[in-house]
């Protein structure tokens, strides 16, 4: 272990409430404080997983120590049934046969191990309430418990070589609901109950503690339980070798191994938790795990087994983004808050950031309020697997973009698309015609689409899907680029191609079946807004269902041009939208 990384021990899982992203830290309970951790590549360690695959020579300490308050601790496991054992220690085997509430074999000391599971929706952090739930229970207890991880894969492990297989330790509370554990003559259900498996607060190794380790239970301040591992009926390495006897153990798995003398049911009268009461469960160098007994309350979060797409960019959706019609966008306002506004839609494979030199070159940051944004799954903007792209959708949330602008019929903006962006934009106008004074279209595909196009593009997205962007990147940069700009504008063509590369596939595959659901053409008779209309190479699109459709567009067709005009020959562009007074 790096001398940089020994004191580094006290695993804590946590969130920083401004992102909402796990992290694991080093706690130091005295100090007050959480130290984030990550890799030596520098990436920060997301969960105790983590931590055990890749050892502490990996780990080392990122950035400031943050103060405990400024975030939420968490329990250090979750996501899986904790593993537990009944019965373990020799005093409390008796009492509990002795109580009335043991329903299992009626002899003080099992002759095997007493092997149940927690359900993972139990679990909690330190100081997070344990709830009674009275329509469930009147009879809840406590159990301080030590906590086993399991480190590497295992099965059938032979006692020898068992405590090879143990990460280290953490504190449990069994909370139990006893007389749910004597009626249905098993553990599961009462001890399975919402919020009746507190954990935490931190998981050390095992080389950072004492080969004996010692769990007290405090009540309200008073002692009620205090015993060693040496006191177990079946040891550590006997609780290991009977679960991988016919099943496999992995890494991160949680084995609570039994609580000692010193529950409610084992005093007379049996003495169960109230509202109000305080349990602590301590093991010298772990720490302390506190929580409070409160009625009791609903727990319904929800929890998706969806993951956003494309959302890596953003630290998992949440930073740098702006809800827009309910979605996370990623928007950005340029210029002049007081001057007219001007909003722009990339297109395909595209971001906001392909207008950047077109922004730059005809200064508009100095004369114009500037929106920018990338359509939903594309550049910083993440997507939901539930979310159904369409033009229509993505029209919807450039009308959210235009809301969110303040840009209003009392006072229209301009509106630039480029590509199969123009069709988000030829969408939203013919909704909305007051909301924009003057359009301009950069390549708009052919009106309407032919049955060959819409077929190439949903080929395309389900060849990304199995082969990545790499698969269409030269198909797409072949059609799109004029022949002049593949052989001499190399900057051109690099930009191009990192745009595409940059994409993510799942999210660019989404959009390509979006665009290529397009099967109706547009009524692009009933458009009266000033408009411009940008064709080139070998691609006139001016003749291909657009000329003389909308009232008084300009057309202009530059053959040196290509679909990623802005990228090929931003001066020429440039001068066409001066031309058109903007």
């Amino acid at each position: 272990m790096s001398s940089s990384s020994q004191h580094l021990t006290n695993y804590a899982a946590f969130t920083r409430p401004e992102t909402g992203i796990t992290q694991i830290g080093h706690l130091d309970a005295k100090a007050g404080t959480i130290q984030p951790l990550s890799l030596l590549s520098g990436y920060p360690i997301k969960d105790l997983y983590q931590v055990i695959e890749a050892g502490p020579s990996q780990i080392v300490a990122s950035g400031s120590a943050l103060p405990l308050p400024s975030v939420k601790i968490l329990a250090p496991l979750v996501g899986r049934d904790v593993l537990a054992v009944g019965k373990n220690y020799m005093e409390h085997a008796k009492e509990f046969n002795a109580s009335g509430y043991d329903s299992s074999d009626k002899v003080d000391k099992p002759s095997h191990p007493v092997i149940f599971t927690k359900r993972a929706t139990s679990i909690i952090a330190d100081g997070e309430d344990i709830y009674l739930h009275p329509k469930f229970s009147k009879s809840v207890d406590y159990e301080g418990e030590i906590g086993v991880i399991v480190g590497k894969v295992g099965f059938r492990i032979p006692k020898g070589k068992a405590m090879d297989y143990v990460w280290g330790y953490t504190i449990i509370n069994d909370m139990t609901a006893r007389e749910r554990q004597r009626d249905h003559k098993q553990f599961y259900i009462g001890k399975s109950a919402d919020t009746f498996c507190p954990m935490g607060p931190v998981a050390v190794p095992k080389e950072a503690l004492p080969s004996v380790l010692r769990v007290q239970t405090h009540v309200n301040g008073e002692l009620r339980q205090d015993a060693t591992t040496d006191d177990l009926i079946f040891d550590i390495p006997t609780l290991i070798n009977t679960l991988s006897e016919g099943q496999t153990l992995l890494p991160g798995d949680v084995i609570a191994t039994g609580t000692p003398a010193g529950v409610g049911i084992g005093r007379s009268p049996p003495l169960f938790l109230k509202e109000g009461d305080e349990i602590t469960v301590t093991i010298p160098g772990i720490g302390a795990l506190h929580n409070r007994v409160t009625a009791v309350k609903e727990r319904l979060a929800s929890q998706s087994v969806f993951n956003l797409d494309n959302a890596a960019r953003s630290l998992n959706g949440t930073a740098g983004l702006t809800m827009i019609n309910g979605k996370p966008l990623h928007y950005k306002r340029l210029g002049l808050e007081d001057k007219s506004s001007v909003v722009f839609v990339h297109g395909l494979g595209d971001t906001s950031e392909y207008f950047s030199p077109l922004i730059a070159n005809l200064e508009l940051q100095k004369k114009a309020s500037v929106h920018l944004f990338d359509f939903e799954g594309h550049g910083l903007s993440p997507t939901h697997p539930l979310s159904v792209l369409s033009v229509d959708s993505l029209a919807e949330d450039l009308a959210g973009v235009f809301s969110h602008a303040g840009i209003s019929e009392s006072n229209p903006g301009t509106l630039i698309a480029s590509s199969f962006g123009c069709l988000i934009a030829l969408r939203f106008v013919l909704y909305n015609p007051r909301l924009v004074n003057k359009l301009v279209l950069l390549f708009p595909p052919s009106l309407p689409l032919s049955e060959h196009t819409r077929q190439e593009w949903k080929k395309r997205g389900e060849l990304v899907r199995t082969l990545g962007m790499g698969a269409v990147v030269d198909d797409i940069i072949s059609e799109g680029t004029t022949r002049q700009t593949r052989s001499t504008e190399h900057v051109a063509m690099s930009a191009v191609r990192l745009s595409l590369l940059g994409q993510d596939p799942e999210s660019f595959a989404k959009a390509c079946d979006a665009f290529a659901k397009v099967d109706r053409d547009f009524p692009l008779e009933s458009l009266n807004v000033k408009t411009l209309l940008i064709s080139g190479g070998g691609d006139d699109i001016c003749s291909h269902g657009y000329r003389g459709r909308i009232r008084g567009a300009r057309d202009e067709f530059k053959k040196d041009l290509g679909r990623w005009a802005v990228f090929e020959n931003v001066k020429a562009v440039s001068a066409l939208l001066t031309e058109f007074g903007l």
